[in-house]
């Protein structure tokens, strides 16, 4: 009997720290339409913090975005505050049951996704280059759409189940 309880309340503690699910904020609005906000041209301002939340890169983004149907290009131009330049080339896809596929070229793999509500939710693993180094990271991805204009984005990255920061973007939508 004791080991029953206890693995209930084992359980019953696992299941309060999962985290949420994007289906929580189906009633929440305005409601996200990903290929209409993410269709032309948007700015996005960004921080990443380390584990302790200190900022260790500041950076901003130039996106131009199209749709064709259900496919999408995501055109990203990022510029960092050290001076660095990168370019990151998103190529979506909208599936029949309304979850989304995405492709990078430093994307390993298929980033998976849905949206509800205001919210978009996908995870993904990023190859990260660091100090002459690659390292493929998981993202934790969430954007919530505050206005038509403007959305918020907090994504968590981690490796091996082991937080490492996190990034934090503004986007809004010219």
């Amino acid at each position: 009997m004791k080991r029953r309880l206890l693995l209930l309340a084992t359980s019953a503690a696992l299941a309060g720290c999962a985290g949420p699910q994007v289906a929580d904020y189906a009633g929440q609005t305005p409601k996200l339409d990903l290929r209409t906000y993410f269709n032309g041209t948007l700015d996005a301002y960004g921080v990443f913090t380390d584990r302790s939340g200190k900022v260790v890169k500041r950076f901003t983004v130039l996106m131009v975005c199209s749709w064709t149907g259900d496919d999408g290009v995501l055109d990203e131009s990022f510029t960092y505050s050290d001076g660095t330049l990168q370019k990151r080339v998103w190529r979506l896809h909208r599936e029949a049951d309304g979850r989304y596929t995405g492709r990078a070229d430093d994307v390993v793999g298929t980033a998976l996704g849905a949206e509800s509500g205001n919210a978009f939710h996908w995870q993904y693993t990023l190859a990260l280059p660091v100090d002459g180094s690659v390292y493929n990271v998981q993202f934790d991805d969430w954007m919530y759409l505050m206005t038509d204009k403007v959305m918020l984005n907090k994504a968590t990255m981690s490796k091996l189940g082991i937080k490492l920061g996190e990034v934090t973007l503004s986007f809004t939508k010219r």
